[in-house]
């Protein structure tokens, strides 16, 4: 899987392509586990929510299998749906980004 498809022809050389690039351009998130055999769909936008405007390749880096909790065996592309798979494609969305506070107490020695 290559980590750039699609980019439109004049690209500057070397210019990294971003979540907002994607979004901008129509194309879609997938995201893979190569040991669980699952596939997941995303819209760049939501991700760049998540993780901020990166590159997809730094959406690999980052992401884990939610079902085997493994990094190594994640593939992650973008790419323009099209014909039967722009019907069929079920995005995960983004419901709500929690942040949790935790509270650590000491004694005193």
């Amino acid at each position: 899987m290559t980590g750039m498809p699609e980019q439109p022809e004049k690209w500057p050389q070397g210019a990294p392509w971003t979540l907002m690039h994607a979004h901008n351009a129509g194309q879609v998130a997938r995201i893979c586990c190569g040991h669980c055999n699952i596939k997941r769909f995303y819209k760049p936008l939501e991700l760049r929510e998540v993780i901020g405007n990166v590159t997809i390749e730094q959406v690999r880096a980052k992401v884990r299998c939610e079902k085997c909790g493994r990094k190594e065996s994640m593939s992650a592309e973008l790419f323009h749906p099209v014909g039967q798979e722009l019907v069929t494609v079920r995005f995960r969305r983004l419901v709500e980004i929690r942040w949790e506070r935790r509270v650590i107490w000491r004694d005193e020695s």
